[in-house]
């Protein structure tokens, strides 16, 4: 691949803001270069900056969004939040957990119980694992997804517990069909408020005022099977946060964890249920990240910590090793333009278009998530892909795209501007952004249809301008703008 002209210091603070951000614009790029890579690290991962959402004017343009039972509405309220977050790895680890703890609104009937379990990753998604399992647990959304409401003491749901050992914490291979049945009998008693009136109410449509939407957790001790349970070699009285205590304990659990943390930060895995008969990618690197869990309480900031100041992330092998998540590209390319003000239909173009690409949030196809990789890109989401992302930078009316042609065109002593170096710049802009050989060179090609820009005429500024789009436009229809 052709590389763009920058210097190593900035081309590693792009690939970590790709990474642990959703991408950054050329102003966000230069001060977090001044401020430095480790300190970056440490601003992404102990965000002070508090995320003020306009609530008011949320709900006063937006109403459906004010309960946010309805998918559309949620998913469009979570793309804002994205665009616009000031603590973005709080919210791509949001992203993270929504993919490896699939819960979808589909089978919950409305969208507010997914929402708040997505604020709880806000919340604990970086914190202990085991109090993250814990609240995973006790997660109305979660409890009533995988049926645990149906667990009884004298009639045992085993959903759950199978699915927190299989995709959950240890992945298949670490625990027998015995341990799954004990696991279940130790979460028994732990349910939704009233799930039966709430089934009702969903029969008979009656939701409002509060309804299904108010979901709680609650312990029913008289459901709770106290009998003595063999789990994963431990015997005892045990319930459901004494089941999570073991399964932490686990080297699988780390193990699993950290191949999931590798997958979505570092480079595509193959798809999970592909990892008991597949090495990871880099064991050393899985190490280096079960290493920081057990010196620090199971802590996810640690591994993260770990894995963002090691040597395998910042390898140049690692930089647009991925191919963005449809949220990625949507939430990214909405980013690099300025953001989203209230009131907008961006919030819900941006979550449909993710959707016809592959990705509908708060939907994921089953309790797997989504496998991502090459899965991500066919005909059909392709086009999607560079519709979207050319239909957002052609709009010269947003704030940042005014920002990037300013940046090309921003010739002080009113020079021409060449193919080549037109080129380039978008790319240094846009990335920067190493590209093959083959695309450089059809990009000055086409661009060598309009000759050197010029600017020494508001005329000839006007029509440069709009020459400077086209190629920005061009630039994130490529293959490489596909790459994270």
């Amino acid at each position: 691949m052709t590389s763009v002209q920058t210097n190593q210091e900035t081309a590693l603070m792009a690939h970590l803001l790709r990474r642990a951000s959703f991408g950054s614009t050329p102003e966000e790029l230069e001060r977090a270069t001044r401020r430095g890579y480790e300190e970056t690290v440490e601003d992404l991962l102990n965000p002070v900056e508090v995320n003020e959402l306009p609530e008011d004017l949320i709900r006063r343009y937006h109403v459906d969004q004010s309960d946010l039972r309805n998918r559309a509405s949620a998913g469009a309220y979570w793309v804002y939040r994205m665009v616009n977050t000031r603590r973005p790895l709080e919210e791509k680890m949001a992203l993270f957990w929504h993919r490896v703890f699939a819960t979808a609104a589909t089978k919950l009937i409305q969208a507010r119980v997914v929402t708040s379990q997505i604020e709880m990753f806000r919340q604990y998604g970086m914190g202990s694992f085991r109090d993250l399992l814990v609240r995973l647990s006790k997660d109305p959304a979660m409890l009533m997804w995988l049926d645990n409401q149906d667990n009884h003491k004298d009639s045992i749901n085993e959903n759950f517990g199978r699915e927190i050992l299989e995709l959950f914490s240890m992945g298949v291979g670490n625990y027998t069909e015995d341990d799954i049945k004990e696991c279940a009998r130790a979460f028994t008693g732990w349910r939704v408020v009233n799930p039966e009136y709430m089934s009702i109410k969903m029969r008979n449509n009656t939701a409002r005022p509060y309804g299904y939407i108010a979901w709680q957790f609650e312990y029913d001790e008289d459901d709770h099977d106290h009998g003595i349970k063999n789990f994963l070699g431990e015997s005892g009285d045990f319930n459901g946060e004494d089941v999570v205590d073991i399964i932490c304990k686990q080297d699988a659990t780390p193990r699993f964890i950290a191949r999931q943390l590798y997958h979505f930060f570092v480079a595509d895995e193959p798809p999970v249920p592909q990892w008991p008969h597949t090495e990871p990618r880099d064991p050393e690197a899985i190490d280096v990240m079960v290493k920081a869990y057990f010196e620090h309480d199971y802590s996810i900031k640690a591994m993260l910590q770990a894995m963002f100041n090691s040597d395998f992330f910042k390898s140049k092998d690692a930089r647009f090793a991925r191919i963005k998540s449809p949220a990625e590209m949507v939430v990214g390319t909405l980013r690099l333009a300025g953001g989203i003000g209230v009131p907008s239909m961006d919030t819900y173009t941006a979550a449909n278009v993710s959707a016809y690409m592959g990705q509908d949030l708060l939907n994921p196809p089953s309790v797997e998530g989504w496998q991502g990789g090459e899965e991500w890109i066919n005909t059909g989401a392709y086009v999607h892909r560079i519709n979207f992302a050319s239909k957002v930078i052609g709009d010269a009316s947003k704030p940042g795209i005014r920002s990037l042609v300013d940046r090309v065109g921003g010739r002080t002593d009113n020079s021409p501007l060449p193919p080549d170096q037109l080129v380039d710049t978008c790319l240094e802009l846009l990335g920067p952004m190493p590209v093959l050989e083959t695309t450089r060179q059809g990009l000055i090609d086409y661009a060598g249809k309009w000759g050197d820009l010029r600017f020494d005429s508001p005329d000839a500024i006007a029509e440069s301008d709009k020459r400077i789009i086209i190629m920005l436009q061009l630039v994130v229809t490529t293959q490489e703008y596909q790459m994270v």
